[in-house]
Formats: C-alpha cells, structure tokens, sequence
C-alpha cells in the first residue's frame, strides 16, 4: 500500500523543514502551499516533495486540493507545525499495510512554547486527536473557512497510541490572538449562511464549552493553561456571532 504524506503549510520556512524531515518514511510527500511568499517551496523541493501552489480562501477547499493531489493510497495529513516521531511513524507503516479499515485517528500533544498541554483541548480550540491516517476517498472536508466539517466513510480502526506532536503556539499571546483570527473567519461563514441563534444561546454555549474543556476534559490539571483554554474555547462561538451580527471587518 503507497503512503501520501500530506502537509499544508502557508509561509512556514521556519518549522517545514523539521516537519518535512519527520514525514520521509512516506512513499511520497505533498506539500500545499497557500499564496506563500517565503521559501517553503525552495525547502519543499529540496525533501524531494511534490509541491501543489495556490491561493484558497477556505481552509476545507485547500485540503481537499491536497487529498486529491495526492497517489498513495493512504494518507496521512498533518500540518507544517506538527511532528512525526519516529514511534509513529512505525505504528503508521505498520497500520497501513494490515488494516482494513478506512481511518484511525492520532492522538496529539499539543505544545504552547515548550509547555505540554494535554488536557482540556477541544470545543473548536484545539484538537487531541484527529483523523490523521486514511484511505484515499474516505475523508472530505466542507467548505467552512475556519474548523471546516469533515464528511467520512467506512469504517473507523482502532486509534493509533503514538502521539503526534503539535506545537500550537510559540507562547500564550499567539494563544489568545488566535481567536481574534479564528472568529473573524468564522463570522465570514455566519454571515454566509446566516445566524438564526439570538446572543442568549451564544452566552449559554460559553459555560457548556467552558465546563466541557475544564472540567469533562481535564482543563484544570493544567493550572492557568487549562483556564485560559476553556474560556477561549467559550468565546469563540459567542465572539464569531457578535462579529457576524455587527459586521466586523474581515481579518483573514
């Protein structure tokens, strides 16, 4: 079974080497570069990838781009700040070539700096595991700017135990600008579609998601981290409506 190592990346030069690096157990490497003006693709072409250039304004449609860019078989699709150890990389080799199943997912260390932050991701923030390893023509993305919805088919495998590891952020102020980013393209998406929901249900979302990062998920083993995480992960919703509803400039 051929493997595609998938990488999107949009002026990365600074980690794309280490990740390139990580991912050349693969049969082939893809990397998307999305209106890139440093040297990614000087460093892509030098790990020997097959580089697809363009200019997406949706996250969901560039993905997709790379999927159908890709010839192995499977796939495994990470991004320029995330790191394959070589752990992993053995249990991928090894699922790809006895599994008969269409996905398994990764799970996933996330690093704000050289802070480990385990617990209490999700809620559109942050992601502990995701579906990282498929087949060819089993996983789609939609069409949403931000946090696109994934389409799957077939059966799901058993999770992989190697982890992934996922440097988020250089440090808690990248952390916090993110939702600044995030929400500014998620209220491009609610705006498109529309946005029935009053305020109310918004402010009542901010403590189910901040209880289910904080608490369901852990949050609090993390001290202030955790702390910050869930309100983030609580704000999002609330602060992408309020974008929506009074027409904030687009900040993409």
């Amino acid at each position: 079974m051929k493997l595609s190592a998938l990488v999107v990346a949009r002026n990365e030069e600074t980690r794309l080497p280490a990740c390139l690096a990580a991912v050349a157990f693969a049969d082939e490497t893809v990397v998307v570069l999305d209106r890139t003006t440093d040297a990614s693709r000087a460093i892509a072409e030098k790990a020997g990838a097959r580089i697809l250039e363009g200019a997406w304004e949706r996250e969901g449609d560039r993905r997709n781009a790379g999927i159908d860019f890709c010839s192995g078989d499977w796939i495994l699709e990470v991004d320029a700040d995330e790191l394959v150890s070589p752990e992993l990389a053995a249990e991928i080799r090894a699922t790809v070539s006895t599994s008969t199943a269409a996905r398994h997912s990764i799970p996933v260390d996330n690093h704000i700096g050289a802070r480990l932050v385990r617990h209490g991701w999700g809620a559109s923030f942050g992601k502990s595991a995701y579906w990282g390893l498929f087949r060819k023509g089993t996983k789609v993305w939609g069409r949403e700017r931000v946090h696109p919805r994934l389409t799957l088919t077939g059966e799901a495998g058993a999770p992989l135990h190697a982890r992934l590891r996922h440097e988020v952020d250089r440090n808690l102020s990248e952390t916090i600008l993110r939702l600044d980013r995030y929400s500014s393209a998620r209220a491009l998406d609610l705006r498109e579609t529309g946005d029935p929901d009053p305020t109310s249900r918004y402010v009542r979302r901010f403590f189910s998601r901040f209880w289910k990062c904080y608490v369901a998920r852990k949050g609090y083993r993390e001290g202030g981290y955790g702390l910050v995480i869930a309100a983030l992960a609580g704000l999002f919703p609330l602060v992408s409506h309020l974008k929506a509803r009074d027409g904030a400039p687009d900040r993409r």
